[in-house]
Order: structure tokens, then C-alpha cells, then sequence
């Protein structure tokens, strides 16, 4: 049985991958019309999805919400930039953050919490070529590992 209360809709998988991610946070999103008819339908990519702080507000840009098929003229327009909502003190903290240490803002999952959309945001640190060479050899020894343990060395 699914949780009704948490379901995860789009995974941010490049974002592992390219960045060091800590200091995850929830934050609500301004959507409009028909983009939440699409996002339960799976309609929405976080692949180049970035966030920026401007104006002591939180936005994200290029989330691609694909627009709702039985949508009419008032349909939305997939990559419009949408507005984070988060507590004043969260957003001055991020940026803080940010400014200072030069780490980005990155969305690493879109879930329905109790019927509403969230975002989960994190602060990212950009991985040099050789951590992702080192991350994928780990994952590469530790799949050898689990199959040199699952496979039966012989019959007694």
C-alpha cells in the first residue's frame, strides 16, 4: 500500500550525481491553472531545474511542467519561473550560504504532501570529474560485492 500523505513524483537523478548535497528543505510552490492536474499525471522534469534568490524571494527556473492535455486556452506555460514558498529567515539563510561558501540551490525531488506540491531544495557543492569517477567505481565494486555474495560458490 502507497502513502497517500508523501508520494514522490519526479526524482532529481543528475543532481546526485553532480553535486555534494546537504541542508535539505521543503518548500511549497506557486503554481497556477492546470500545472498541479499536470504534476499528478507526471507531467514535470526536474533535469535542468536551478533555483535563484532574488529579491529576498525564492524562485525556481527551467522546471519543466508539461502542459495539461484536457487543458483548454488557459493552459500554462511549461517553463515558467515559479515562486518558492518558504519563511523569510529559510530564504536569508540560503543565501547566506550561498554567497559565502559558493554553493548552489538545487531541486532534488517534487512529492505531493497531503494533496500539495512541495519541493524538496538542497544546497549543492559541484563535483569535480574525479568524485564522480571515485562515486562510480564505489557503486561498481559494491554491485560485484552484493552479486559475489548472492550467487552459491558450489554444491556440498
Amino acid at each position: 500500500m502507497k502513502d497517500v500523505n508523501n508520494q514522490v513524483l519526479v526524482k532529481n537523478s543528475k543532481a546526485f550525481f553532480n553535486y555534494f548535497l546537504s541542508d535539505f528543505l521543503e518548500a511549497g510552490i506557486e503554481l497556477v491553472g492546470t500545472e498541479i492536474k499536470s504534476i499528478r499525471q507526471n507531467g514535470a522534469s526536474l533535469s535542468d531545474a536551478y533555483i535563484m534568490v532574488r529579491d529576498g524571494e525564492m524562485y525556481v527556473l527551467n522546471m519543466n511542467i508539461a502542459p495539461y492535455e484536457k487543458g483548454n486556452i488557459f493552459n500554462h506555460e511549461p517553463l515558467r519561473t515559479r515562486r518558492l514558498l518558504l519563511h523569510k529567515r529559510e530564504i536569508a539563510k540560503l543565501e547566506s550560504k550561498v554567497k559565502e561558501k559558493g554553493f548552489s540551490l538545487i531541486p532534488t525531488k517534487l512529492y505531493l504532501h497531503h494533496g500539495m506540491a512541495k519541493l524538496e531544495v538542497a544546497l549543492g557543492k559541484g563535483k569535480n570529474n574525479f568524485d564522480k569517477r571515485e562515486v562510480a567505481k564505489e557503486r561498481d565494486i559494491k554491485r560485484s560485492i552484493d552479486k559475489a555474495l548472492k550467487s552459491p560458490k558450489g554444491s556440498d
